[in-house]
């Protein structure tokens, strides 16, 4: 079985809020205080904590982050290999 089928029905809501858990769990890893995460990214403290607990940040607060933690080459790999869904994008990639 897949388990890309997990996450079928997930909502943005359910991927913010496991991004903001596996990015407050790589902080909690390095021993990292939210206070010095916000101060190392430049991301204000409020805003770290508002995402840690709703899963709610901009883009650029997020990959600041995720530079600041040492998981930014994660998000530059994103994308990169085709997921395909069809056999039209399959042909439509190779045209």
């Amino acid at each position: 079985m897949d388990v890309n089928i997990n996450y079928l029905w997930d909502t943005p809501t359910d991927v913010a809020m496991r991004l903001a858990s596996r990015l407050k769990s790589i902080r909690k890893r390095k021993k990292i205080t939210q206070k010095e995460l916000a101060g190392r990214s430049n991301v204000s403290y409020a805003t770290l904590r508002k995402f840690e607990k709703t899963g709610q940040i901009s883009l650029e607060s997020f990959i600041k982050l995720a530079m600041e933690l040492g998981v930014i080459q994660e998000l530059n790999s994103l994308f990169t290999e085709p997921v395909y869904t069809s056999i039209e994008e399959v042909i439509n990639a190779s045209k």
